[in-house]
């Protein structure tokens, strides 16, 4: 749908535009390579579930603390 559009766009503008139009699509087709690649290095490393029974909370978390009993 959007295609057609643009090659007509396209060959409006002279050469040396079109192959500068070339290099941004070369250069957006290789970053989205590397942030696609990236984002599933992440997931992998950090999925979920990944720190189950990693963090403990201690038994008296919702007690006063002794440092703040003159404050209370």
């Amino acid at each position: 749908m959007i295609q057609p559009i643009i090659l007509e766009k396209l060959e409006e503008l002279p050469e040396l535009l079109q192959t500068e139009v070339l290099h941004y699509i070369e250069f957006l087709i290789e970053k989205y390579a590397k942030t696609e690649s990236s984002q599933e290095q992440i997931e992998k490393l950090h999925g979920y579930g990944s720190w189950a029974d990693q963090i403990v909370m201690s038994e008296d978390f919702d007690a006063p603390l002794e440092d703040l009993k003159e404050y209370m």
